[in-house]
């Protein structure tokens, strides 16, 4: 009878668009939990101090490095336009305008997501396949709460200020690549920054900032504590977690990008 009975089917794997909602969702919660878990008391403050310092060691010199150049190419690519145009005396505010609100939190959080969110990634992962993040539900601490939140505002933090950093190295590199290679004058490279710009530039640059940072460390602890089992998976999750939180990234950033252009009139010089 045993030998007779029929053997259910083993069941069926998830579709992909199945699997994409159910992590779309579980990143969702992760973020609405973080968001719960940051009012809690205690505060790790020396688990965030030394993310903190983390994070800042492994990104301010590859962001300085990057923002050199990308406000370089910046500069002249918009300078070489509005000389075909006969606008150069607006070349500064374009170029500073460019790098203050879409250049600098972009950089910002790249560098952010792919030097320290790795690693915030990396170090979750291996925590959860050596099972301690169970071992910390068990004896009843939140892994959220001890782990998650300390990471992502220290991510948060070091992007807020990295953008400003980068912001400043950026539009030098800008002045001295229109000025000097391309002939531009001192005087009105700042006048058309002065004429153009406004303090809401530099609110909504900061804004994209802590926004991206808060993305880049939801995103790589949402995958470090969710592999695939294994050193593999950890490794598998690592490279998930830059890329989702790259899509993320540009995503919300039009979307910012259009809300500000929309709720905020431009000055006019």
């Amino acid at each position: 009878m045993a030998e007779n009975a029929a053997v259910a089917p083993p069941p069926a794997e998830p579709a992909p668009l199945g699997r994409g909602w159910a992590q779309a969702g579980g990143l969702l919660a992760l973020a609405l939990d973080v968001v719960a878990a940051a009012f809690r008391r205690p505060f790790q403050f020396r688990e965030f101090v030394g993310q903190f310092w983390f994070v800042a060691s492994v990104s301010i010199v590859p962001a300085v490095l990057v923002a050199i150049p990308f406000g370089a190419v910046i500069a002249l690519q918009l300078g070489s336009l509005t000389e075909q145009i006969g606008a150069q005396s607006f070349s500064g505010a374009a170029s500073v305008l460019a790098i203050v609100q879409q250049g600098s939190p972009l950089v910002t959080a790249l560098i952010v997501a792919g030097a320290a969110g790795t690693a915030i990634c990396a170090d979750l992962g291996a925590r959860s396949i050596r099972e301690e993040l169970d071992a910390m539900r068990v004896l009843g601490v939140s892994p959220i709460h001890r782990l998650v939140v300390p990471r992502v505002l220290a991510a948060m933090l070091v992007g807020l200020l990295l953008n400003g950093v980068v912001s400043v190295v950026g539009v030098a590199g800008g002045y001295f690549f229109n000025v000097v290679m391309q002939g531009g004058t001192p005087g009105s490279y700042l006048a058309g920054f002065v004429a153009l710009a406004q303090p809401a530039d530099l609110w909504i640059s900061e804004l994209k900032a802590v926004i991206f940072g808060f993305l880049a460390g939801v995103v790589a602890a949402y995958r470090g504590m969710n592999p695939a089992g294994g050193p593999k998976g950890v490794g598998d999750a690592v490279n998930q977690s830059v890329v989702i939180t790259f899509l993320l990234l540009f995503f919300v950033n039009a979307v910012l990008t259009v809300a500000y252009l929309q709720l905020v009139p431009p000055k006019v010089g």
